[in-house]
């Protein structure tokens, strides 16, 4: 792809409504993310073997001291520009993206990554090899990895969370202009496939991430993930056995069975109702720090 700005979109604690805005609040949410986006995120976007790109974070004004004197300290040499806002308004989040970028590209690229993720190290390079289309086009690098303490899973997910959109600079609307999941009915796809281009690491309080997809070896992907999954399980034969013929087909089964529920939910409830929902649900499974 020639010519391009491209920027990275991450919200780490943008202010929100309801149950949410109480846990992202929360020193113990804050704090635990924050020791994420150290471990597996920010090393990431620093390996990343095309550098031409920039990446925004937006932060909530009101974050402790603490958060900001860190934030502060890693993006002092240019990983990221981090912004501090109430709420990202469209007119708002492009004034930004003009602000970090050059706007000399013949194309706006925009990429979603959230901030307890991670990406391959030629995630950014893939994507600006994409050859240009002439109409505003998603983007999604289909397979992935999910790091769990059990061990690592490879899925194919065609919708991901790791969205890219194309787009001319007349009139953008970014990455952020629909849930992920539902781009497509607003702009047509691309899918590149190949060898997975990010991670997602479950751990307690993602409420969207679990296992999903079938067990492999840590070892051959090693390379494409700085040192991400430095301490995932290497599997056995026999553990890798079972789960082909076992474990995985069960986790499909349920995912489809999931899927078809959440589509239901949307088209019933509608996305703030989802919102909601998903909001409700992280409230009562997150992790209590103790007394």
């Amino acid at each position: 792809m020639s010519s391009v700005d491209h920027v990275l979109l991450t919200r780490f604690n943008l202010p929100s409504g309801g149950v949410e805005a109480t846990i992202r609040a929360s020193e113990h949410w804050l704090s635990n993310r924050w020791m994420l986006f150290e471990r597996y995120c920010a090393p990431s976007v620093s390996s990343q073997s095309e550098k031409n790109f920039s990446w925004i974070i937006y932060f909530d004004p009101e974050s402790p001291r603490w958060l900001v004197d860190k934030v502060t300290e890693i993006s002092r040499n240019g990983l990221f520009t981090p912004i501090y806002r109430a709420s990202v308004s469209r007119e708002q989040l492009l004034g930004d993206i003009r602000g970090v970028a050059q706007g000399t590209g013949q194309r706006l690229v925009t990429s979603n990554l959230d901030n307890d993720d991670a990406l391959a190290r030629d995630f950014v390079a893939r994507i600006q090899a994409v050859p240009l289309p002439e109409e505003r086009t998603a983007v999604f690098i289909t397979h992935g990895l999910i790091a769990s303490p059990a061990g690592l899973y490879l899925r194919i997910d065609r919708d991901n969370a790791f969205c890219t959109v194309i787009e001319s600079w007349d009139d953008p609307t970014t990455c952020w202009s629909d849930w992920h999941m539902m781009l497509r009915r607003s702009m047509p796809a691309i899918e590149l496939e190949g060898a997975p281009g990010w991670l997602q690491v479950v751990h307690g309080e993602n409420v969207s991430n679990r296992v999903r997809g079938r067990l492999v070896s840590p070892d051959q992907w090693r390379s494409r993930f700085a040192d991400d999954l430095a301490g995932v399980r290497v599997p056995g034969r026999a553990q890798i056995a079972r789960d082909r013929v076992l474990l995985a087909p069960a986790r499909a089964v349920s995912e489809s069975a999931r899927g078809s529920v959440k589509w239901l939910a949307l088209s019933v409830l509608g996305k703030d109702g989802m919102d909601r929902l998903k909001s409700a649900i992280a409230a009562r499974t997150r992790p209590h720090p103790p007394r």
